[in-house]
């Protein structure tokens, strides 16, 4: 059965038939006010415009970009690969092979710039650090791209977050139809569905950080409890985790997003709050089986020892059990997670770019040799 593929712009949002299904509604939520209203609105770094394919009865993003080099590594793959690149050597612990790795990655960042390396439509891109999909079959996944590449041809294509454990059938599909696979980063799995899962020791540092809630005398707060009035206080704590303690280039959720996700449900919000101030939230959504957490932070200037972070991981665990889903943890604080029972995978870039001028390509080209011959192994032997 062919698949049958409709791309949508904010000016077409009035013909839009959107999927009667769960997925399709909360699609319908998220998407309808970034199109509408512009990306940036929610996300100051994410200078993006954002579509709409209808593929039977699956509704996917698609963010199209031409340059936008400032961008949030989400919509924008020099970031990616440079800028947020040279940001995460310091983990190497190596100075020397630091600064030799960040001059390399200035002179290929001028070069990919000349090559027009963001000239790039992403395909299911929810603009957060990882892009969770519905069930999609293989045809549907080459349709898709297919329909995409003849609306743009003049720009790469790219699926994020795909990922061997999860994706395996998809990817393989797509390296068939003749797509590159180019590593992006080293993430963390927790099958919470399985009680067999982890170890000992993994179970016991479980059960050791949920009881610091009674301990401390936080409590764990959602739905009713969280009220508009927290929604100031929601948007700092991400900055202070996700932005001022990593990275300017993680999207910077503005209280517009914050109020969005809260008014149409399209994150499951949950804090911990203790004598009237909440000073820990994360932000939850699953879809097809598997969870993750875009928005996750907590109040960085109290003392690390009163443990927030452990504390907000583990009701984040045990939210994870109830439902019986896969949790995505995303990349860092690897030690941590693996201590805690995750299974590292690779997650990778499918990218579609043999339609393109050679001086278009070499960049994809030397990013998939790069990385899959250098990176993969040293993040693997790092473990990061």
């Amino acid at each position: 059965m062919t698949s049958r593929v409709s791309l949508y712009s904010r000016e077409e949002l009035h013909r839009v038939e959107w999927p009667d299904t769960e997925d399709g509604r909360y699609a319908r939520a998220y998407l309808e006010p970034l199109m509408v209203r512009g990306a940036a609105s929610f996300m100051p770094n994410a200078d993006t415009t954002v579509l709409l394919a209808r593929v039977d009865d699956l509704a996917l993003p698609l963010t199209v970009n031409d340059a936008e080099y400032g961008n949030s590594y989400v919509c924008s793959p020099y970031t990616h690969y440079v800028r947020y690149a040279k940001q995460e050597l310091s983990l190497l612990n190596r100075p020397l092979l630091e600064k030799a790795l960040a001059v390399l990655l200035d002179v290929l960042g001028s070069l990919m710039k000349r090559s027009h390396l963001n000239r790039v439509v992403h395909i299911n891109n929810w603009l957060l650090s990882t892009n969770l999909f519905p069930h999609m079959s293989e045809a549907q996944a080459v349709a898709v791209v297919q329909a995409v590449k003849e609306r743009y041809p003049e720009h790469a294509l790219v699926m994020r977050s795909l990922s061997p454990a999860l994706h395996g059938e998809i990817i393989g599909a797509l390296q068939a139809a003749g797509s590159k696979l180019v590593p992006s980063r080293q993430i963390y799995l927790y099958r919470a569905g399985d009680p067999d899962f982890g170890n000992a020791k993994s179970r016991w540092l479980l059960k050791r950080d949920a009881e610091l809630l009674a301990k401390t005398g936080y409590a764990f707060v959602s739905g009713d409890d969280i009220t508009d009035v927290d929604i100031p206080r929601i948007a700092e704590l991400y900055k202070l985790l996700y932005l001022d303690k990593y990275s300017y280039d993680n999207p910077q959720f503005t209280e517009a997003f914050i109020a969005l996700a809260k008014e149409t449900g399209i994150l499951t919000l949950h804090g911990l709050r203790k004598d009237g101030r909440l000073d820990a939230v994360m932000g939850y959504f699953c879809r097809n089986g598997v969870m993750t957490t875009p928005l996750f932070g907590y109040d960085t200037g109290l003392p690390q020892s009163l443990g927030l972070y452990r504390m907000l991981s583990a009701c984040l665990l045990r939210q994870a059990r109830e439902y019986g889903v896969l949790l995505h943890e995303s990349a860092g604080a690897a030690e941590f997670k693996r201590n805690r029972g995750a299974v590292a995978d690779f997650e990778y870039s499918v990218v579609f770019d043999r339609h393109l001028p050679w001086g278009r390509r070499w960049c994809w080209t030397f990013l998939e040799r790069l990385l899959n011959g250098i990176g993969v192994p040293l993040m693997k032997k790092l473990k990061l």
